[in-house]
């Protein structure tokens, strides 16, 4: 794909948008935290097969999506910078031929800072990305060992250093509520992160997932996490410290300077259609009055043999009702400062909110009205999220 040389940004209309997700499914390590579609292979993966897949799996998509414009692309897993530059390219020009993608749309991808190097970083950027989101997670070699990070500090500060020498835009991930850090720690850390010149942070508390081998360690006792009001402090003392400092939350757990919001992460929360591409991706597609939810095999090589098999790696696909869509447009526009659009509401469910249920959360200030059109959580409201959407599903 040949937009190297553009810096410059298509404008945030508002609107849901269309993206395009690619997940590369291959990781260096297993962080004892995660739980997403990453896997560890001790042979070279053969990336110009994985190509081949990536291609076939994405003509399936385009016939399901029809003819659009794309608003993003973004290239998650796992680890993506464990990937050629000429993989990347291939793939961006594998969606460029499939969609029209205009010049100037958000092109991300993420990285790992052990697995940086200048020369793979100019190559991705040649290729056209130009948005890069560092999985950071921490600032001191202490946590990072504890996190299973293969980094250390000085790895990440360099990868910063690169990321801002060569890409317009940038963004990097930590992760706090980590055992035995107090509020004091935390905002010294978050204080230095804000002060590397970023223009986006996407903070996330950690969570004990089932089946990682943090969950083991947390039910056997040996890994305590800060209960529910220290958790709740830490959240408190984010939003203030980055609202302070011009970085205020867009979302529940992402942050960013006034335009430099993740325009893909936006298309999900706004309720937008994504094309998911790659082993274990998931998307949303309209056709007609429904919403078609499609999931592809997570397992790498299962998923290869499908799309060479059948042309494509999916194994659920599920037609989303107007209610259903509604209820998910509640679930993820609640998560956005911006709230959401009542009207679109409406027309998904047929109906108006529930007057009482609403007034009950408006007097004690979790849900706010903004003017007569949008409905959004208050700061209150967000750290009880689940109940509220739940109350106002109803």
């Amino acid at each position: 794909m040949n937009a190297a040389a553009s810096t410059f940004l298509l404008p945030d209309t508002g609107e849901p948008g269309f993206g395009v997700y690619i997940h590369w499914p291959f990781c260096a390590a297993k962080c004892p935290y995660c739980d997403f579609n990453s896997h560890v292979r001790h042979q070279p993966v053969d990336q110009p097969r994985f190509v081949s897949a990536f291609l076939r799996e994405m003509e399936r998509m385009r016939a399901l999506s029809g003819p659009k414009t794309v608003t993003s692309i973004f290239i998650g897993g796992g680890t993506p910078s464990l990937m050629d530059p000429q993989t990347v390219d291939a793939i961006l020009s594998g969606i460029a031929r499939s969609w029209h993608v205009p010049d100037g749309i958000e092109i991300t991808m993420e990285a790992n800072p052990s697995s940086v190097e200048a020369e793979r970083f100019r190559g991705y950027r040649a290729a056209g990305v130009n948005r890069v989101s560092l999985g950071v997670q921490a600032l001191n070699d202490r946590d990072l060992k504890f996190l299973g990070r293969l980094h250390n500090v000085e790895d990440a500060l360099k990868a910063i250093r690169l990321a801002r020498e060569i890409f317009p835009r940038m963004s990097f991930d930590l992760i706090y509520a980590r055992p035995n850090q107090t509020v004091e720690a935390w905002e010294a850390e978050l204080r230095q992160a804000i002060s590397y010149a970023v223009d986006h942070l996407s903070l996330y508390q950690l969570t004990i997932e089932e089946g990682t081998p943090f969950y083991g360690l947390h039910k056997a006792g040996k890994l305590i996490v800060p209960d529910g009001d220290q958790s709740a402090t830490l959240y408190e003392a984010t939003q203030d410290i980055t609202a302070s400092e011009g970085m205020p939350a867009y979302e529940v757990s992402n942050h960013a300077r006034p335009g430099a919001e993740s325009r893909h992460n936006l298309t999900y929360w706004r309720y937008g259609d994504y094309a998911g591409i790659g082993p274990g991706a998931h998307g949303r597609l309209t056709t007609g009055r429904d919403k078609l939810a499609t999931a592809t095999e997570r397992n790498p090589e299962r998923w290869l043999d499908l799309v060479e098999q059948d042309g494509h790696g999916m194994v659920d696909r599920e037609r989303l009702g107007l209610e259903e869509q509604a209820d998910e447009l509640l679930l993820m526009g609640l998560r956005l400062r911006e709230g959401i659009d009542l009207a679109r509401w409406s027309a998904f469910s047929g109906r108006d909110l529930n007057p009482d249920r609403e007034a009950l959360l408006l007097e004690h200030g979790f849900v706010e009205r903004i003017g007569n059109s949008r409905l959004r959580c208050t700061p209150s409201g967000m750290l009880i999220l689940d109940a509220v959407v739940a109350d106002l599903a109803c």
